[in-house]
């Protein structure tokens, strides 16, 4: 387009490849003014069989399906298949990279249920960080909130920062204990609330600001 002229910044024609444009300047392609799109973030209570990613190979259900917006969102981060919670989406760019990058180290909280009944001494093994995939996690805040005797089930709240592929799930099974229920209720600063499963909402704009500013105060 820039070769056949068909591009113009602030009333001038371009036809200089490369040529670099500032945001404040008014740019026009092919007659139409180009406009920036509002930032938004989208809060999702991700139901328990719908994948987190844009688009999926197998037809399955993504948290995009989900969600009537008349802006492109991505998922910032992963919930997996076969969990449910809070789950976040942009079309902000800048946000979804610190909040994906490694050095922020956002905090998630999940619930989580597991087959049988967990001692304390387990729970500070697993909390110390465990070696799954041939690396050791990063330290966990493990609390056990119940134990059900009848089913031999313990139900527990997990923070953790880091992402890695099913890593809860493998954190328990590396002691015997398969996760049955994984529930994320919390990611940085901003909570689950009242949505009940499928249900979205948009973040108000104080939220962003708050989630922004905790990620260039907090958690560097």
């Amino acid at each position: 387009m820039i070769v056949n002229r068909k591009v113009k910044v602030n009333g001038k024609i371009i036809d200089e490849l490369g040529f670099k444009a500032n945001p404040q300047d008014e740019i026009i392609v092919e007659g139409n003014l180009l406009k920036k799109e509002e930032k938004v973030v989208y809060l999702l209570n991700k139901p328990k069989g719908v994948i987190s990613s844009v688009k999926d190979e197998k037809g399955r259900t993504s948290a995009i399906d989900l969600i009537d917006c008349k802006y492109r969102l991505y998922p910032i981060g992963r919930l997996d298949y076969d969990s449910s919670g809070l789950l976040l989406l942009s079309n902000d760019g800048d946000l979804t990279q610190k909040m994906l990058h490694p050095k922020y180290h956002i905090d998630k909280i999940y619930e989580v249920t597991i087959n049988g009944l967990i001692d304390s001494e387990t729970i500070q093994k697993i909390s110390q960080g465990v070696y799954i995939d041939g690396r050791k996690t990063s330290p966990a805040e493990i609390k056990l909130i119940r134990k059900n005797d009848n089913k031999e089930t313990s139900f527990l709240e997990v923070k953790i920062h880091e992402g890695r592929n099913r890593q809860i799930r493998k954190m328990f099974e590396k002691y015997g204990y398969k996760v049955i229920r994984l529930h994320r209720i919390q990611e940085a600063n901003i909570t689950l609330g009242n949505l009940k499963p499928g249900e979205y909402r948009p973040l108000k704009p104080y939220e962003i600001v708050k989630l922004k500013k905790y990620l260039d105060n907090g958690n560097i």
